[in-house]
Order: structure tokens, then C-alpha cells, then sequence
């Protein structure tokens, strides 16, 4: 499992240091941004697990910034912590309507926040928020998502695209399950920047687990963004293999018996379906129907595998 990634949002630059010192010597990954703005930019690149963020910025109030996060489809699950020297009930009242999951006044106990960070991490977690590795929504997430649309027949220009990492597997007994997990998070950055580039704000996206992600696109033209997102996992997967298997295309994976027999490199192969030209009685025929079209689509993969 990756370090948990937590978002530290402050201008004042000794508790800023002094926080990314600590949290990082407790074993997580801690990125600081000193403005809203820089806050709102890194959570569309990278998710983190958790977000710790003052009230009072330079360029914009912690409450726009966490109204932001907390409207926006695929930044709404990340657990909040509003650090302020504000200690007024009304406020505290505010920050948590706006869906903040805690609050700490300054000047805090580190211990007590470490805790307060811990816990909020362990709660998402525990009930499927977020995906452990990728820090992507999971399974429960997904479901409400998709339920929602279903209860908003009015706005069916979504289309579910359902995306597997075939030979994730072989690539972990290769290479060992760090690597993999490597790999699940570049793709998780992968599906975010093809977003940026052609999909829209309202764009949601998934991590039920393994080798499995989901989109959920309101793009006009969600094939060209699949293909888009097939063609660019081909290319820079590639990057995670060695100089010699990258050359001859294909790894070399030793049986229990001790033989030996070629596999290919990493591809992403994806199905779809589309609310634009049909209805769905539930969540289950969804996911079926993609996953059909998604094995449908790869036929010539899994052919190519069956060779060796």
C-alpha cells in the first residue's frame, strides 16, 4: 500500500513546515499549497487522502475553498480538517455545513491532530470511500454516483466507461506488487489528465479496485476521450518496465513447474454504455453491460494471450 497523501493548505509558512516535517516522519506523503488556488489545482492532478486546511488564505477564505472541493464530482469524497485561530461556535457550525469532517483550533495539539487525521483517513476507508492505493472513490462512491444519475433522468448525457489493466497480474509476479501498485496510480493520474484535457467539470472517476476504474463522463464525445485514454496508458505504461522488456514487447514469466512463456505488455482495454440512448433498471445493468462491451472489445487481447 502507498503512503497516504495528505494536503496541507497554509500561508503561514513555519506551521506549514512544521506540519510537513511531522506528518511525513509519521509515514505520510505531505504536499503543501500556500494559496486556495494552488490548493483547488493540485486536488484536480493528484487526490490526496485527506486535506488540512486553514481558514484564513491570502487569496481566498478556506469555506470557498472547501465549497469548491465539496461541489465538485471527483474532489467531493476527500475528508477535510479546517485548522484556524477562529474558536467561535457559529463558525465551527459553518465550516461543518459546508461538509468539512473536522475542525481544530490554533494553536493545537500535533498529537491530537494526528489523531483527528488518522481516524478521518481509517472512516473513509473503512465504509469504501476511497481506494487505499489510488485514493480514487470505491465501491460505495460509485454507487451512489451512479444512483444519483439514475434519479436525474433529465440530465442523461452521461456514459459509464468501464476500464481494465490486463496483465496487471503478470506484471506483479514480474516485478513485484510495489511496482503494480505503482501502476495503479499512474493510471488513476492517467484518467485525471485526460479529463482535464477532454472531459468536464462534473466528470467522475472510480477505483472499485485491482486493475478496475471506471469513468463517468459528460463529454460529447466520450469514445474519442476513451480512446484517448487507451492510446496514452499504451504508450507511457511502458515506462514502468525494464529497457529489455520494453525492446522485445513482451515479458518473460516463469511457471511453478519452472518453464517459461511470454506475456504481453500492459494495454488498457475499455467498454461503455450511454444513458443518452437508453434507460437502466439498476446499477448492476450498468457495470454488466460495460464489462460485456469492455471483454467484447478485447477479444483480440485475450486471443493474443491464449497463443503462448
Amino acid at each position: 500500500m502507498s503512503k497516504p497523501k495528505i494536503l496541507v493548505v497554509e500561508d503561514d509558512v513555519d506551521i506549514s513546515n512544521m506540519l510537513r516535517i511531522y506528518f511525513s516522519g509519521q509515514g505520510y506523503d505531505v504536499q503543501v499549497a500556500p494559496r486556495g488556488g494552488d490548493a483547488l489545482n493540485f486536488t484536480r492532478k493528484q487526490l490526496p487522502h485527506l486535506i488540512v486546511l486553514d481558514i484564513m488564505l491570502p487569496d481566498m477564505d478556506g469555506y470557498t475553498v472547501c465549497k469548491e472541493l465539496r461541489t465538485t464530482t471527483r474532489t467531493s469524497h476527500i475528508p477535510i480538517i479546517f485548522l484556524t485561530q477562529k474558536d467561535e461556535r457559529s463558525d465551527k457550525i459553518a465550516g461543518l455545513e459546508l461538509g468539512a469532517d473536522d475542525y481544530i483550533t490554533k494553536p493545537f495539539d500535533i498529537e491530537e491532530l494526528k489523531l483527528r487525521v488518522q481516524n478521518a483517513i481509517q472512516r473513509s476507508e473503512m465504509i469504501s470511500l476511497t481506494d487505499p492505493n489510488s485514493g480514487l472513490p470505491s465501491g460505495r462512491l460509485i454507487e451512489d454516483q451512479l444512483r444519483h444519475l439514475m434519479r436525474t433522468p433529465e440530465n442523461n448525457t452521461w456514459t459509464y466507461i468501464d476500464f481494465k489493466i490486463n496483465q496487471l497480474e503478470a506484471f506483479k509476479e514480474v516485478y513485484g506488487f510495489v511496482a503494480g501498485n505503482e501502476v495503479q496510480r499512474f493510471t488513476a493520474l492517467l484518467l485525471g489528465e485526460v479529463v482535464d484535457e477532454m472531459g468536464t467539470p462534473n466528470d467522475f472517476i472510480g477505483h472499485p479496485g485491482g486493475d478496475n476504474f471506471v469513468l463517468i463522463t459528460h463529454t460529447e464525445d466520450p469514445e474519442a476521450l476513451k480512446n484517448r485514454t487507451v492510446s496514452r496508458f499504451e504508450d507511457e505504461v511502458k515506462q514502468h518496465y525494464s529497457f529489455i522488456d520494453r525492446e522485445r514487447g513482451h515479458m518473460i514469466v516463469q511457471d511453478a513447474d519452472g518453464s517459461e512463456h511470454q506475456v504481453p505488455l500492459m494495454t488498457l482495454s475499455a467498454g461503455m454504455v450511454s444513458a443518452r440512448n437508453r434507460t437502466f433498471a439498476d446499477i448492476r445493468e450498468i457495470t454488466e453491460l460495460a464489462a460485456e462491451d469492455r471483454r467484447t472489445g478485447s477479444a483480440t487481447v485475450e486471443e493474443y494471450e491464449t497463443e503462448w
